[in-house]
């Protein structure tokens, strides 16, 4: 959705959607991955690129987690010259909003990410769209930078839908990350800057509520 267009109201219908999905995800417990990435025995960083639906949301959910040294929302999928806002909103780049997570291994692990990005970050069964906001900018991705990421990752979607997490299929792509952009400035920590903003108070908030909930173990306290 153009940005214009989530300045203005949110209409009912949206924000009982989005309600219901949140109820939805929260009825049921998300089981941690079986298999994970273990942590490097020298201490390093790592990073992570998650995509699913409106970057501010999953940007804002992962601020929030224990572990994570910055949370930076951009493009991942498509070439460095349409990587720009007013072109990805048009649905046809390539390009996914997304969020580029660097994390500590010793302190929240790549699969720990990973039930935070299907548990509360988003809804990965909705196909091209979250909540408001729909097109192909706005789908369900992962991000792999490593064989061990790609694994890890496939074989949590194959355990989640056998052990039917979800009333429907996960949609989530499991793609190859080629390179990641920055997005501008102003979308950078957008839920921290305006978290009265109609958008986030109605999409994004219950999000980190839910995180609170069900990872107080990982959760800030900001």
């Amino acid at each position: 959705m153009k940005l214009s267009m989530r300045t203005g109201a949110i209409t009912l219908s949206a924000a009982i959607a989005c309600v219901l999905t949140l109820r939805a995800l929260a009825a049921g417990e998300i089981p941690p991955p079986a298999a994970d990435i273990p942590a490097p025995p020298a201490k390093q960083l790592a990073t992570a690129v998650f995509a699913g639906g409106c970057f501010w949301g999953v940007e804002g959910v992962y601020e929030h987690v224990k572990g994570v040294k910055s949370a930076v929302s951009g493009y991942a999928g498509g070439p460095a010259s349409l990587a720009h806002y007013d072109l990805v909103s048009n649905g046809d780049t390539g390009h996914a909003e997304s969020v580029k997570v660097t994390y500590d291994p010793a302190q929240v692990s790549y699969g720990k990410l990973l039930q935070i990005f299907f548990a509360v970050a988003h809804d990965p069964t909705e196909l091209n769209r979250q909540g408001p906001d729909e097109g192909t900018q706005y789908r369900s991705a992962i991000f792999y930078s490593s064989e061990e990421q790609q694994r890890v990752a496939t074989a949590y979607i194959e355990q989640l839908n056998a052990a039917k997490a979800f009333s429907k299929p996960i949609v989530t792509q499991v793609a190859p990350l080629k390179a990641f952009y920055p997005a501008e400035d102003y979308h950078q920590h957008f839920l921290e800057r305006n978290p009265t903003y109609p958008y986030i108070v109605y999409n994004d908030l219950p999000k980190i509520a839910q995180l609170k909930r069900r990872f107080p173990e990982l959760a800030t306290k900001k």
